[in-house]
């Protein structure tokens, strides 16, 4: 996580990079070995392992054109687009070879997709993270004029050369447009280095300065009149061009790349150091040894020492300078001797007699480990390609279902029949990586799996909640000692590029890749599961997170449907309404200014009257480099501000949420709507948080606004099944009521056993007045110290989130009242962090562990963010270990009272199912109960329940 607490997803632009290292490094170079030329790969390598060491991304990947200049979409539409240009130098292309190479190497992905160029991919990326992970930061290292119509909030463009970042301010500084104007103002004024056409005598000034005036092409055709002389001639005469233009302009974001986002992951256990040492050896630019080691931290051998050859000059750094501390490297951890090795040829199960054969070996065994082939990741149209089993490492077996031979082996159908009543015998445990995906896929065949017993997946997670890589590979690798062949080598397509599927993949290749994938599942459970034993995880892993994982695996692959025509008429009505309120900003400003400008709003809002252009000479909250900020929290205390007349930053607010509203959810949703089912079947995350508690993606469906307006408006697209209607049912105050149990404070144990709104009835208590004299200003503020105690809220930050109408001082009077009245929370809270100081850890109710080792870092945040950890983990990690549990006693219960219920949605405290409409009232009865009895707490757990149509109904 980056200093800001957010995601940081890395793009390279590929060939942009290699171009310049191939001309930053004047020195001719060469191997000794080979002969060849490596000045692009030594300066290439050089300043990745810089960036990398000195500004690591959580994610990574390098996206290169896979089609060269001339056989791409465009070069269809216009032939004579980039027509014009040389053909590289000759040793050029062999240079680029030996750069993905070593990107393979290092376990690096890269991706490149025929037909379209690294652009478009690029593109594509941008928008699934926005999708994915709306609040992650995306730096595209690129300084590609044409690649600036993807800036927005979280997304910059990184002058790697220069060291200088380029968000939404530095491009309307440079260009005077915004993000949405980009494909505009290059329409207008061409692109030379492309051959794109341009509009006669408009170079950027003057396409900046239509595009302020009159906001697009179609708004400058509009006022046409208003332009005069030669311009207006141009144009006039050129509205061919222009579309034309536009067209090659605008970048594809929608390209088929094939590439879970999952594989970006930056994780330096993929690199093959062994491979890189001889690699760079070969290479004759061992001097890159030691900044490899240092990077992905695999030390040499005592007293050896890198080979000095060659350092580039000065132009030799192609990722700029370093804006973050280096990080220190990781120590290795693969054992001293592989775990796992291939001791046996894989059994290659062809025949019904085979598979009946090793059926009963499977039942003697009374547990295996199992892996699922198939060819698609979307578990509501795959098709399972195949299947391996291990029951002990050395004996690995694959039954295939669709191969390039299908007349050696048995059909699907024929192999599922034989293999079902195995499945669905609770008696024999199964154990798998990744339970989800692979009970989800056996479901969209008819096999619902009993008897799940593992999944090492979880168990990896578990023991190490904080730590990313959790994949089989990582796994293997860094566990078993054994690094496994990728599954993108196996299938060929190159870096993520899936034109293939498993299916295509020769059957002797497919079932060694396949049974080893089996075989190393089954080894990492002999690892792991004596440590989950060791630490008191073993009930929480098999009672709830893996029998859980079966739940998720069925709830993605049923999905939710949604209105693909209500969230356009949602998107028009949203837009129309960003078009209001831009009207009504431009009425409330003193000059006309973009809004989306962060400069020219400072302007407005702090500049002075009597300014050449007049602001509104408020008090700057708060400074930053590039000047006063204008953040949504500087916003919000404006309009808090008593003093504060203006509507200005209230209009702002609204806008600002209104446009994200739109990109973020109206357009993005509708992306995700499957073509097979029109449904959305949202991932949901078992590890992908450290409380425990469940996350949700592809869409992120948890970030939806809930009490707001608009997303009541946003819920109303989803809609039941003819027949059948919503049941929801959510926890009351889940977290406080927690609080109240694990602390046994009498005061906030009376508070909820009183029955009345926990809010008031706590006001009542702090500032000494009967429940129905509690002011409205009261109970926001014990509504405020509730919510804010488990967070480590602060008097400042209370102070803040009341208003101006609070001050500091009121504001630590309001919490000392709060510990006063409520002392045993204050003794929890202080017990919480002292035991995770002795122990190193901190457990939910259920036993889950989470890692405290910033309490006793020397720095004082990082200490203080040890302390916020250690309270909230234990607080929020218990009820994430309720809700969970209340999700399998209502799958449990469904198929007995509900038989067509189904359970379709988990975000925060509540439950979503999709059931007959006849059965509405039973269902909610059953969501009630089951979910009141999850756990047994010192206070009473409430639960409310509805039912309706949509989603916004209940």
């Amino acid at each position: 996580m980056n200093a800001v607490g957010r995601n940081v997803w890395g793009i390279v632009d590929g060939h942009a990079h290699f171009f310049r290292a191939y001309y930053a490094i004047r020195t001719p170079l060469a191997s000794k070995v080979t002969g060849e030329p490596t000045r692009m790969v030594y300066g290439f390598l050089a300043s990745l392992f810089k960036f990398l060491r000195e500004e690591p991304p959580e994610n990574f990947v390098v996206v290169i054109d896979a089609s060269g200049d001339t056989e791409t979409f465009r070069s269809v539409l216009y032939p004579d687009y980039k027509a014009h240009r040389d053909p590289p130098p000759e040793d050029f292309d062999g240079q680029v070879r030996r750069c993905l190479e070593a990107l393979e190497i290092l376990g690096i992905p890269v991706i490149g997709v025929e037909g379209v160029e690294a652009d478009d991919v690029i593109a594509t990326l941008a928008r699934r993270i926005r999708a994915e992970h709306p609040t992650d930061r995306v730096r595209i290292l690129s300084r590609d004029k044409d690649l600036g119509q993807l800036i927005d909030e979280h997304t910059t463009l990184y002058d790697t050369q220069a060291g200088r970042e380029i968000g939404l301010e530095e491009l309307f500084d440079s260009k005077g447009v915004r993000p949405s104007q980009i494909i505009d103002f290059l329409t207008l004024m061409g692109d030379s280095a492309d051959n794109v056409p341009g509009v006669p005598g408009i170079g950027p000034k003057t396409a900046a300065l239509l595009l302020g005036e009159f906001g697009t092409i179609e708004g400058i055709y509009e006022n046409i009149e208003k332009v005069k002389g030669k311009r207006r001639e141009s144009l006039e005469a050129s509205k061919e061009i222009i579309a034309l233009a536009r067209s090659l302009v605008t970048l594809k974001d929608d390209c088929e790349i094939g590439f879970p986002l999952t594989r970006a992951a930056f994780e330096k256990s993929r690199a093959d150091m062994p491979r890189l040492t001889e690699f760079l050896r070969l290479l004759g630019i061992s001097s890159l040894q030691k900044s490899a080691e240092d990077l992905f931290g695999i030390a040499r051998e005592s007293g050896t020492e890198a080979p000095k050859t060659f350092e580039p000059d000065a132009q030799g750094s192609l990722f700029g300078t370093a804006a973050l501390k280096a990080q220190d490297p990781e120590t290795a951890e693969t054992p001293a001797a592989p775990l796992l090795k291939r001791t046996a040829t894989v059994s290659l199960i062809r025949t019904a007699s085979e598979l009946q054969d090793l059926m009963l070996r499977l039942r003697l065994a009374k547990r295996f480990a199992f892996d699922v082939e198939t060819d698609s990741l979307a578990l509501e149209s795959l098709r399972l390609v195949g299947m391996s089993v291990s029951i002990a490492v050395g004996e690995g077996f694959y039954i295939p279902f669709a191969s390039p031979e299908p007349e050696t082996h048995m059909t699907r159908e024929a192999a599922l029949a034989i293999l079902a009543p195995l499945f669905e015998d609770a008696s024999i445990g199964k154990i798998a990586h990744n339970l989800k995906f692979d009970s989800g896929a056996l479901a969209a065949h008819g096999i619902f799996i009993k008897g799940a017993d593992g999944d090492t997946m979880l168990a990896s997670w578990m023991l190490e909640p904080e730590r990313a890589g959790h994949g089989l590979k990582a796994l293997s690798e860094r566990v078993l000692g054994t690094r496994m062949e990728e599954y993108e080598a196996v299938v060929g397509g190159g870096g993520g590029l899936f034109s293939r599927t498993f299916a295509d993949v020769p059957l002797e290749t497919a079932a060694g890749y396949a049974a080893l994938d089996a075989e190393a599942t089954f080894a990492l459970a002999e690892v792991l599961e004596p440590k989950l034993a060791a630490t008191g995880l073993t009930n929480l892993y098999r009672d709830v997170e893996v029998p859980l994982a079966v739940v998720l695996g069925e709830m993605e692959r049923i999905g939710i449907a949604v209105e693909r025509t209500e969230l356009s008429r949602q998107r028009k009505e949203l837009e129309f309404r960003v078009e209001e309120v831009r009207v009504s900003i431009a009425a409330s400003a003193p000059w006309a200014f973009n809004p989306d400008s962060p400069k020219q709003l400072a302007e407005v809002l702090f500049g002075l009257p009597t300014d050449a252009k007049p602001g509104l000479g408020l008090k700057v909250i708060k400074r930053l480099k590039s000047g006063p900020s204008t953040d949504s929290e500087v916003l919000e205390r404006l309009v808090d501000d008593p003093s504060v007349t203006s509507e200005l930053p209230q209009k702002i607010l609204e806008y600002r949420q209104l446009s994200k509203l739109v990109g973020t959810y109206l357009v993005a949703l509708g992306e995700f709507i499957s073509p097979t089912d029109g449904r959305i079947h949202a991932r949901f995350n078992q590890t992908g948080t450290a409380t425990g508690r469940l996350s949700s993606s592809e869409p992120n469906l948890q970030n939806i606004p809930i009490r707001s307006e608009i997303g009541r408006a946003i819920r109303q697209a989803f809609v039941a099944r003819e027949g059948m209607c919503f049941v929801a049912a959510d926890y009351s105050q889940v977290e406080l009521r927690i609080l109240a149990h694990l602390s046994g404070d009498p005061g906030l144990m009376r508070a909820f056993e009183s029955g009345l709104d926990i809010h008031r009835a706590v006001a009542a208590e702090v500032f000494g007045v009967a429940p129905e004299a509690v002011d409205d200003t009261q109970r926001s503020a014990a509504k405020m110290v509730n919510f804010g105690i488990v967070y480590g809220i602060t008097a400042n930050g209370l102070a803040r989130r009341l208003g101006s109408g609070c001050t500091i001082t009121r504001a630590k009077e309001i919490m000392e009242g709060y510990r006063a009245r409520f002392r045993g929370i204050d003794a929890f809270l202080e017990e919480c962090v002292e035991s995770a100081k002795s122990k190193g850890y901190v457990q939910t109710m259920l036993g889950r562990r989470r890692p405290t080792p910033q309490l006793h870092s020397r720095n004082p945040s990082e200490r203080a963010f040890g302390e916020r950890i250690a309270v909230n983990s234990v607080v929020q990690g218990s009820a994430a270990d309720l809700i969970k549990k209340a999700m399998l006693a209502v799958a449990a219960a469904l198929p007995k009272e509900v038989p067509e219920g189904r359970m379709i949605l988990q975000i925060h405290d509540e439950l979503l199912l999709e059931v007959p409409e006849a059965s509405a009232l039973a269902a909610g009865a059953l969501l009630e109960r089951e979910m009141r009895g999850a756990m047994t707490l010192r206070v009473p757990l409430e639960v409310a329940w509805s039912h309706g149509k949509r989603w916004s109904d209940v």
